[in-house]
C-alpha cells in the first residue's frame, strides 16, 4: 500500500506510517499516511521561513491564480474528495461532498480576497505630511486543525494564510490525514513555491510540540480542545506570537412556547445529532418553555426514531459512526454520567451493530435535566442532548447563558421581540433565529466568546486581522 507522505520545503518526505481506519468499517483501510517527527516539524518551519521573504512580496496575480486553482480543483473532484472524508472520518456522503464544496468556495473567496488588498491614504495632523496604512503579512504560520471537518477547517486557515503573503506549517488531526494530505497535494500541484505550504502529520505530541517550542512561527492557529487550546496559548506568550483559538461549545437551542414546532424540531435534530454530533456549533442543550415542552420532546423523539444510523457511505444514512473508539467511550461514559446525575433518558444511548464493524450509537436524548448537571456543562462531542424545561423567555436566556463556553447559540419563535432581544443579549458569538446551531456561510466570520474563541475571528474578510500586521508610514515630500 503506498505511503502518503509529509510535503517539507516542496519535497515528498518519507517517514513512519500509520493507518487511517474508517470507522463506518473498521476492515477498511483509508491508506497509510506518514507520522512526522518532531525533527521534521522543525525542517518544515525552516522551509518556511526560508520561503517567506519571496511569497511575502509576491503578485496579487501569482496568489490569485494558486487559490483559483485549487477551488476549481477541489469542486471538480467533490464527490472523490467528499467519500474520501466520508471513509476517514465519519461523515454522511451528503454531508461529506457538502463540505468539500465549502472548502472549494472558501478558497475561491479568498482568491478573490488576493486582488483586493487595500490600504488607506490619510493626512497627517502635521501640514505637508501623508500617512499611508497597510497591512503586511504577519510570516510563518502554524496551522493545527481538528478531526471534525477535516477539509473545512484546513482550507478556512490555509487559504487567507496563503492570500496574504503568510507561509505555513501545516498540522492535521491524526485520524483525518487523508483530507489534509489531497489538499496539500492539490495547492502544490497549483504552481506554490517550494516550502510556502509544508505538510507534517503525526501526533501533536510530537509534530505539534515542536511547533509550540519554535521560536520561528509568528502566530499559530488553533482548533481544537479547551485544554490543548490554553497549552498553545501559553507557548506563543512565551515566544511572544500571535495566537488564535477556537475551542469548545456548549451550545444552547431555546424553544419558546411560540415556536413553530416543526421548525424547532428540524432545527434541534439538525443542531444536536447531524455529522454525529460532532460539531463544535453542536446544540446538546434544548432550553425548552412549559408551555411546548411536552409537544417538542415528543416530537423530537419520533423524529429521532425515524433517522437511520449507518455506514457514512450507505444511500440513506443520516447519521454516520462516531469517529473512533475512544470519542465513542466518552460519548458512552457521558450517558451513564446522565443517568448518574438524575436525568432520564427518554431516547437512545445504545451501541448498534450493523453490517460492518463500526463505532455506531444511537442518538441519545436526556429529559428531566438541570443545566448544573455536568452532560449539561460539559461538551461531549457526541449525538447527546438534553432537554432542559424552563418557565419563560426570561428564564431561557438566563440559562442559555449559564456556560463558560459562548460559541453558537439558537432560538424557535415567531416573536420578533424575542428573538430581537435574543440576538442582542445572547453571551455568543453567533446567534440564529429559526435555523440550526451549526452550520455557517463561508464568507462571514466565524467564532465565539468566552472559552469558546480567543483571537480575531475566522473566515470572511475578517481573516485579515490575524494573518495580517498593520503598519503605518509617515512620508514628506
Amino acid at each position: 500500500m503506498t505511503i502518503y507522505q509529509n510535503l517539507i520545503a516542496g519535497e515528498w518526505v518519507g517517514a513512519d506510517a500509520s493507518k487511517n481506519i474508517n470507522p463506518s468499517d473498521t476492515n477498511d483501510v483509508v491508506g497509510l499516511y506518514a507520522q512526522g517527527s518532531a525533527e521534521d516539524g522543525r525542517q518544515a518551519i525552516a522551509a518556511a521561513k526560508a520561503a517567506f521573504p519571496a511569497w511575502s512580496r509576491s503578485g496579487i496575480l501569482e496568489r490569485h491564480a494558486v487559490l483559483r486553482k485549487t477551488s476549481d480543483e477541489i469542486l471538480a473532484r467533490k464527490e472523490e474528495l467528499g467519500k474520501l472524508l466520508a471513509r476517514e472520518e465519519g461523515k454522511t456522503l451528503p454531508e461529506a461532498i457538502g463540505e468539500v464544496t465549502r472548502a472549494a468556495q472558501i478558497f475561491d473567496f479568498f482568491a478573490g480576497e488576493a486582488l483586493r488588498l487595500t490600504g488607506e491614504m490619510v493626512p497627517s495632523a502635521r501640514p505637508g505630511i501623508g500617512v499611508e496604512i497597510t497591512r503586511e503579512p504577519l510570516g510563518v504560520i502554524g496551522i493545527i486543525t481538528p478531526w471534525n471537518f477535516p477539509i473545512a477547517i484546513p482550507a478556512w486557515k490555509i487559504a487567507p494564510a496563503l492570500c496574504y503573503g503568510n507561509t505555513v506549517v501545516f498540522k492535521p488531526a491524526d485520524l483525518v490525514p487523508g483530507c489534509a494530505w489531497a489538499i496539500v497535494d492539490i495547492l502544490n500541484r497549483a504552481g506554490l513555491p517550494k516550502g510556502v505550504l509544508n505538510l507534517v502529520m503525526g501526533r501533536g505530541s510530537v509534530v505539534g510540540q515542536a511547533m509550540l517550542d519554535s521560536p520561528d512561527l509568528a502566530g499559530i492557529t488553533f482548533t481544537g480542545s479547551t485544554g490543548t487550546g490554553k497549552r498553545v496559548a501559553l507557548a506563543s506568550i512565551e515566544h511572544n506570537r500571535k495566537f488564535q483559538l477556537e475551542m469548545g461549545g456548549k451550545n444552547p437551542m431555546v424553544v419558546l412556547d411560540d415556536a413553530d414546532l416543526a421548525v424547532a424540531v428540524e432545527a434541534a435534530a439538525n443542531s444536536g445529532f447531524f455529522s454525529t454530533g460532532q460539531r463544535c456549533t453542536a446544540s446538546s442543550r434544548l432550553i425548552v418553555t412549559e408551555g411546548i415542552h411536552d409537544r417538542f420532546v415528543a416530537a423530537l423523539t419520533e423524529k429521532l426514531k425515524s433517522l437511520t444510523v449507518d455506514n457514512a457511505l450507505k444511500q440513506g444514512t443520516h447519521i454516520g459512526p462516531v469517529v473512533d473508539e475512544k470519542q465513542l467511550k466518552q460519548d458512552t461514559d457521558y450517558i451513564e454520567i446522565g443517568k448518574q446525575e438524575g436525568a432520564k433518558l427518554a431516547y437512545g444511548g445504545e451501541l448498534l451493530k450493523r453490517d460492518t464493524p463500526g463505532f455506531y450509537l444511537q442518538p441519545t436524548l436526556f429529559t428531566e435535566a438541570t443545566n448544573q448537571m455536568r452532560i449539561s456543562q460539559e461538551e461531549i462531542f457526541g449525538p447527546v442532548a438534553s432537554v432542559i424545561r424552563v418557565k419563560n423567555y426570561e428564564e431561557a436566556l438566563a440559562v442559555a447563558n449559564d456556560t463558560p463556553f459562548g460559541l453558537s447559540a439558537g432560538i424557535a419563535t415567531t416573536s420578533l421581540k424575542y428573538a430581537t432581544h435574543f440576538k442582542r443579549n445572547s453571551e455568543a458569538g453567533m446567534v440564529m433565529v429559526n435555523l440550526p446551531t451549526a452550520g455557517v456561510d463561508f464568507h462571514v466570520p466565524f467564532g465565539g466568546r468566552k472559552a469558546s474563541s480567543f483571537g480575531p475571528r475566522e473566515q470572511g474578510k475578517y481573516a485579515a486581522e490575524f494573518f495580517t500586521v498593520v503598519k503605518t508610514a509617515y512620508t514628506q515630500p
